[in-house]
C-alpha cells in the first residue's frame, strides 16, 4: 500500500520545485539560466529520501512534460526536456535518488552536504553532456557554458539547503 502521507509531500515538493524553477536569471553566454531549482532539488532528496524525492522529481518532469509551465520562465513542453537544459532535469532525478539514499542512513550535516555534492556532480555531469550532445559542442565547452559558471552559487544553495534540511529534519 503506498502512503498517502508521501504521495502528498511528493506532490507538494513538485510544487516547490515549479515555483523555485520560476527564480530565473537568464545569461547570455549560456544557454542554461540561473535558478532556484537546483536548491529545490537539494531539499527534495534530503527531506523525502530516496524514493520518494526521485518520484517527486518525476511528477515535477511529468508535469513539464506534458505542457504545464513549470520550467524556468513558466515554460513546459518536451522541447525543453530536449533541448539544451534537459540532461540538467534528467539528472536531477538519480542525483535527488542517491542525495536521499545518503540521507537515509545518517542524518547529519556532513552527510547531506556530501550527498548535495554527489547530487550537484550527477546533473552537471549529465547536464553538461547532454548540452554538447543537442547545441553541437565539444564536453569542455559545455563544461565552461553549462557547469563552471554556476558553481559557485550552486554551492552556496548547497550549504544553505544543507542548514535548512537539517533544521527541518530535526522538526519532523
Amino acid at each position: 500500500m503506498i502512503p498517502t502521507k508521501k504521495i502528498v509531500l511528493s506532490s507538494l515538493f513538485a510544487a516547490l520545485l515549479a515555483l523555485m524553477a520560476q527564480i530565473s536569471i537568464p545569461l547570455p553566454f549560456s544557454p542554461v539560466p540561473v535558478t532556484g531549482q537546483t536548491f529545490g532539488i537539494f531539499l527534495v532528496g534530503a527531506l523525502l529520501g530516496g524514493k520518494w524525492g526521485a518520484v517527486s522529481v518525476l511528477i515535477y518532469l511529468l508535469l513539464g512534460a506534458v505542457g504545464l509551465p513549470v520550467f524556468h520562465q513558466f515554460q513546459g513542453g518536451l522541447h525543453i526536456l530536449f533541448g539544451p537544459t534537459g540532461g540538467f532535469l534528467w539528472g536531477f532525478v538519480p542525483g535527488t535518488y542517491l542525495l536521499g539514499k545518503i540521507t537515509e542512513k545518517k542524518n547529519s550535516y556532513g552527510t547531506m552536504v556530501l550527498g548535495m555534492f554527489l547530487c550537484m556532480g550527477i546533473y552537471f555531469s549529465l547536464g553538461a553532456l547532454y548540452l554538447a550532445l543537442t547545441a553541437g559542442l565539444d564536453f569542455y565547452r559545455a563544461l565552461l557554458l553549462g557547469v563552471a559558471p554556476f558553481l559557485p552559487l550552486d554551492i552556496v544553495k548547497l550549504l544553505a539547503a544543507a542548514g535548512l534540511g537539517m533544521a527541518v529534519r530535526k522538526r519532523l
